[in-house]
């Protein structure tokens, strides 16, 4: 009986530690109990799908000896998954529109979790292989689901700052796939590593069903300051106008009301691109035409996928080029990868910050600024990083390119919704994610083909995969990949600030017309 008393009076005390030094602290930092619940659901589904990348590398060697496999092999696990996401998340898209999302993604995580049981339990390549096409079902469903609730959830004018927030859980999962994964593995087995996953997994679909309601679409439902609860659609009077929606006399006060500061700088709207009906009952064909059609759009797509191209690259290779360029252990390698990573970490907590801080002082392009620059900074620190032989030196260096490379994408993934009618940011996301998701599946093999040839191999695969895990030039082919591949990050933040910056503010405009035209036919 002591010893049950024992643990009820430790977990109560564990219980009040959380509460008091962890949960209260951050929901004054997101602004109260329901903002830190949507944001540390929706940054956990970010965050299980990037643990899970993260594992299988961690569990590389291990993969290797259990199942006779070689690195190209690893890496096409990695890239299967990524390659289903990029044929799935349309449709997906589709679904964010017009079905209620949260039961969607309950669904999805729950499918994923079956499925990594499967991988955990994989006697065969093939079987584990098949098993990774399956979970591309998660890889799909995250990006247009969690873009949408966050629009329905989150003002305006504060989205950089929140997508911060919610990408913070995708960094998160990568740490938690190179340490707790990666250790279970070696503590037990790889296995177990998986089957870690699936519970989690598991856990996270009965929360969202519990605890995350469906919001109303239109902003209708988002979450004030300091509310308790989260708001749902059942809630919502849709007779009443939305809150963004003021009168002309009303006072401006409030950072989220971005829609006056834009009607002051009289931009005009592109007549041919206003939408005067409902896009939710838009075919795909469509509404695909449409998302393509809006000029800002289209560039903040491709910028995004090549900051995604470097970064996947990047993290697949990382340890290995650490390891052999600085000459560290693997335990050393992988402590510092994750180190160097929590840059990334800053960079997304401050950089959509920052931009959202730039549009309530009046500078309305401060997401494509901020965006822009981003990827400048981490394209010069690379730069600067990858030519060094000196730890000390790079660490600090690749510490500030995770942190630009982070940091960019709050910035542009609100941007994206700021040109895009709330009712096709499910399917403007699955474009989007489209072309990410086809460009990462192939940044592992490229950078090990460049990696290859750099080191004088005979350019094919086979040789990259030996090139990355063995012999005197692997550092110096890995280096003069990264350096030659940091040209598609230099051309991401370019876009931004020559081209995007220009057409941003019409399509802003445009975007905002089409929103109250749709909901009253007579404008």
């Amino acid at each position: 009986m002591t010893e049950e008393n024992n643990v009820t009076v430790s977990a109560r005390m564990l219980r009040d530690w959380f509460r008091r030094d962890v949960e209260y602290p951050l929901a004054r930092l997101v602004g109260g109990p329901a903002r830190l619940k949507v944001i540390a659901l929706l940054a956990s589904v970010l965050g299980l799908d990037s643990a899970d990348k993260a594992t299988v590398g961690a569990v590389a060697a291990q993969l290797e000896k259990a199942l006779h496999i070689g690195n190209v092999e690893v890496g096409l696990l990695v890239s299967a998954s990524t390659a289903v996401g990029a044929i799935l998340t349309l449709p997906f898209g589709i679904l964010a529109d017009r079905v209620k999302r949260t039961r969607v993604l309950v669904w999805a995580i729950l499918a994923w979790s079956l499925t990594m049981v499967l991988s955990g339990a994989a006697g065969s390549y093939t079987l584990l292989l098949i098993s990774r096409l399956l979970l591309g079902c998660i890889v799909a469903s995250a990006s247009p689901l969690v873009a949408s609730l966050t629009g329905d959830f989150f003002r305006p004018g504060e989205r950089g700052r929140i997508f911060g927030y919610i990408i913070a859980g995708e960094l998160v999962g990568v740490a938690v796939g190179f340490l707790i994964c990666g250790n279970l593995a070696a503590w037990y087995s790889w296995r177990v590593s998986f089957w870690s996953l699936a519970a989690l997994g598991l856990l996270l679909a009965g929360v969202i069903w519990k605890f995350l309601p469906e919001p109303a679409r239109g902003g209708y439902s988002y979450v004030p300051e300091g509310a308790e609860e989260v708001p749902s659609e059942n809630d919502i009077d849709a007779s009443q106008p939305p809150p963004q929606a003021r009168r002309e006399d009303e006072t401006v006060c409030e950072e989220s009301d971005i829609d006056e500061q834009w009607k002051r700088c009289h931009v005009t709207p592109h007549s041919d691109q206003i939408l005067h009906d409902d896009p939710t009952s838009m075919s795909l064909w469509q509404a695909v035409r449409h998302v393509l059609s809006v000029r800002t759009y289209r560039t903040l797509i491709l910028a995004s996928a090549l900051g995604y191209f470097y970064f996947t690259g990047l993290r697949t290779f990382a340890i290995v080029y650490m390891r052999r360029q600085f000459d560290l252990g693997q335990a050393m390698a992988s402590t510092l990868s994750v180190g160097i990573g929590l840059g990334a970490v800053v960079g997304v907590l401050l950089v959509g910050r920052l931009g959202d801080a730039l549009i309530r002082r009046g500078t309305l392009t401060g997401r494509i600024w901020t965006g822009g620059l981003a990827y400048l900074l981490a394209t010069a620190a690379l730069l600067l990083g990858l030519v060094c032989h000196s730890l000390l030196l790079a660490a600090p260096l690749l510490f500030l390119a995770a942190a630009g490379l982070g940091g960019a994408n709050p910035a542009v993934d609100a941007a994206r919704l700021d040109v895009m009618h709330s009712a096709l940011w499910g399917r403007a996301e699955g474009v989007r994610a489209t072309l990410r998701f086809a460009l990462e599946a192939g940044a592992p093999p490229l950078f090990g083909y460049l990696a290859g040839k750099f080191s004088h191999g005979d350019g094919m695969l086979q040789d990259a995969s030996r090139a990355v895990t063995k012999g005197s030039n692997d550092a110096t082919g890995l280096q003069m990949a990264f350096l030659v591949m940091l040209v598609p990050l230099l051309v991401a933040g370019l876009i931004m600030l020559l081209r995007t910056r220009r057409t941003y503010p019409r399509d802003v405009v445009t975007t905002i017309t089409s929103e109250h035209a749709s909901r009253d036919p007579k404008l």
